[in-house]
């Protein structure tokens, strides 16, 4: 009796915490290439190292914001990727690499991946944006709140950034959008 007592808290437990904790599923550029083939998304990268400071806030604040978390989960593949790493990645044909990583330097300041170089991040953290077909849509530096990131995920949802064709189409949708996710 005290078995299935202790089975059904356990149960109760495991299910309560996986409703409050939500965390980002974070996976590999090539994986999220791969993943778009069968159900395309846009792709969120965020794009760090390990010695900047403004990276680990938008870590633990922003990227571990329950309402982001979900937000980024439901919408886009999320990839996290290290600017001066030592990860090789297969990208639109071509191989990126780190030739001149110390690794000696893993929590400092190291050489630029070529994949950084190719994506032209000079500050971190930045937050890159792809669309379906992996092409660019926009770089956005710095660190951001949850609510600041909010109108970003909103606007590289699906397609929704086409129906902005012009600064004041974007600037009617910055002055009128509605703020939904906790800043906590």
């Amino acid at each position: 009796m005290k078995l299935i007592v202790y089975i059904k808290l356990l149960f109760v437990f495991l299910f309560s915490i996986n409703s409050v904790s939500q965390e980002i599923k974070w996976i590999t550029l090539e994986d999220a290439v791969y993943l778009q083939e069968a159900a395309p998304r846009n792709i969120i990268i965020d794009v760090y190292t390990n010695w900047c400071g403004p990276c680990k806030l938008l870590d633990r604040n922003t990227f571990g914001n329950k309402d982001v978390a979900k937000y980024i989960n439901d919408n886009f593949y999320a990839v996290k990727f290290n600017a001066e790493g030592d990860d090789t990645v297969n990208f639109k044909g071509y191989t990126f690499e780190n030739p001149n990583y110390n690794p000696a330097k893993a929590n400092r300041r190291n050489s630029s991946h070529q994949l950084t170089q190719a994506f032209r991040v000079s500050a971190f953290p930045t937050i890159v944006f792809l669309d379906k077909s992996s092409n660019l849509l926009h770089k956005l530096r710095g660190y951001k709140t949850p609510k600041q990131l909010e109108l970003y995920l909103k606007l590289f949802t699906d397609d929704n950034y086409k129906q902005y064709q012009s600064q004041e189409d974007f600037n009617k949708f910055f002055e009128t959008f509605v703020y939904e996710f906790d800043s906590k």
